[in-house]
C-alpha cells in the first residue's frame, strides 16, 4: 500500500523499500547514488561539499577544507565553546547536554559563528579593497539583527585580548594558503593581515582565518556558520569526555588569578561564655 508521506528536498532523493515505504532502498544526494557511489568512492570533505554546495568539488576544496577542519577540530580548552562543553562533563551531564552547551557558547559573537558571520558579509561588501576593510571594521554593525545580537564590542575577526597573533594560528593560516586559490581571500588575509592588524589595534583571531576559507570554497553565510559549529564539536567531544572521567577536582580554573587583600588568616570559631 503507498504512503502518504511526502518530503520536499531540492537535493536528497530516496526510493523506498516495496515492503516498507519508510526505508530507503536508495538514496541521492545532487544526483549521486550515496551507497553505491559516493561513500565508495568520495573521501567525507567531498561528500560535505556535495551536500552543501550541490556540485562535486574540485580535490583542492575538499584538501582546504580537510585541513580546515583539523584547524578547527580542537581549539584548546581556554575556548570558549571548548569550556562550556567541559563544564557539561565535570559535571555529569549526559553527552547531548555537553555537545548543546558548545554549540551555544560557540555561536557567538566573540569567536564564534555569529562572528564568522559578520566576517563573510564583510568579503561579500569588502572585497578585496584594504581601505574598505578598514572603514568597515570601524563599524560592522549596518543591517545586522539588534532585536537578537548585541553590537560586537570589538572588530568582527580580531582579538580585542590579543597583543600578536599566536603562533598556531599564524601556523594554520600559512597552512592553509598552500591549498587555496592564488587569487582568494585566504592569500589576500595572509598578505594585508598586518596591515589590517595596526589599523584595529589587536591580531586576527580565528574567525577571520575560517572564514576566508569558507569565502575560498565558495560557501555563503550560513553554510559557513553551520560548518564553522559542526567542525569544532570533535574537540569539545573529547574534552567533555576527559572531564567527566577526571571528576570536579581536577577540573582546571585560574585559582592564581584570585588573590585576598590584608587576608584575615584561618578561621577561629568564638568561644562561648563560661566555658573553656
Amino acid at each position: 500500500m503507498p504512503s502518504d508521506y511526502v518530503y520536499h528536498s531540492n537535493f536528497w532523493l530516496e526510493e523506498p523499500e516495496d515492503a516498507n515505504p519508510f526505508a530507503a532502498k536508495a538514496c541521492y544526494c545532487h544526483g549521486y547514488d550515496v551507497y553505491g557511489q559516493i561513500i565508495s568512492r568520495a573521501g567525507w570533505f567531498e561528500y560535505l561539499l556535495l551536500m552543501f554546495k550541490g556540485e562535486r568539488p574540485q580535490p583542492a576544496e575538499s584538501a582546504l577544507l580537510e585541513k580546515l577542519a583539523m584547524v578547527l577540530a580542537n581549539q584548546g580548552p581556554k575556548d570558549a565553546s571548548i569550556r562550556a562543553a567541559m563544564n557539561g562533563g565535570v559535571a555529569g551531564t549526559n553527552h547531548s547536554s555537553a555537545l548543546m552547551s558548545s554549540l551555544a557558547v560557540g555561536a557567538g559573537l566573540y569567536g564564534g559563528s555569529q562572528e564568522l558571520e559578520v566576517c563573510m558579509r564583510l568579503w561579500s561588501e569588502c572585497g578585496q579593497n584594504v581601505e574598505h576593510w578598514k572603514t568597515r571594521l570601524q563599524d560592522p554593525h549596518e543591517d545586522e539583527r539588534a532585536d537578537i545580537w548585541p553590537n560586537l564590542e570589538h572588530a568582527p575577526g580580531f582579538d580585542p585580548n590579543g597583543d600578536d597573533i599566536p603562533t598556531t594560528l599564524r601556523q594554520s593560516l600559512d597552512l592553509l594558503v598552500e591549498y587555496a586559490p592564488s587569487e582568494g581571500a585566504l592569500h589576500w588575509l595572509q598578505a594585508h593581515r598586518k596591515a589590517l592588524e595596526t589599523s584595529v589595534g589587536y591580531p586576527v583571531s580565528i574567525s577571520a582565518v575560517a572564514a576566508a576559507a569558507f569565502v575560498d570554497l565558495g560557501l555563503d553565510r550560513d553554510q559557513g556558520s553551520m560548518l564553522y559549529l559542526i567542525l569544532r564539536l570533535p574537540g569539545a567531544a573529547a574534552h567533555a569526555l576527559e572531564q567527566k572521567k577526571m571528576g570536579w577536582k581536577k577540573f582546571p580554573f585560574y585559582s592564581s588569578a584570585i588573590e585576598l587583600e590584608d587576608d584575615p588568616g584561618p578561621y577561629t570559631p568564638p568561644v562561648s561564655e563560661g566555658k573553656p
